[in-house]
């Protein structure tokens, strides 16, 4: 995790890595497994002058071991290809806690859309 952390904090900026991106909203809603229950929905617009270009959600699962959601190449993907907007799904490749690392993926999902602005 402080791996991934340092990953984050020495990546530039958004807008250092994508000039020609003006604006970034995401709408994230987390869900267990089933992808039935939704347990949060955020939306916000992200400042593409401070946010990092290394694109990281948490998994929703307080006690999941080594699982997140990298967005980072999704978001580059869109850029290169000025797209207006990209939805998809991840699902969360940690384990549910500690006591079942190599037993029990924690395969929570996220639901993601960013509208991108240039």
């Amino acid at each position: 995790m402080a791996q991934e952390n340092l990953r984050v904090q020495q990546s530039p900026t958004l807008k250092e890595k994508f000039p020609k991106l003006k604006t970034l909203t995401v709408e994230l809603s987390h869900y267990d497994p089933t992808g039935v229950s939704r347990s949060s929905q955020v939306k916000q617009t992200v400042n593409v002058a401070f946010a990092k270009s290394v694109f990281r959600v948490a998994c929703h699962n307080q006690e999941c071991v080594r699982g997140d959601f990298d967005l980072s190449p999704k978001l580059a993907a869109a850029v290169a290809k000025k797209k207006p907007s990209i939805v998809g799904e991840m699902c969360c490749q940690g384990w549910r806690n500690r006591a079942t690392i190599d037993i029990e993926p924690c395969k929570n999902i996220l639901r993601y859309k960013l509208t991108l602005g240039y």
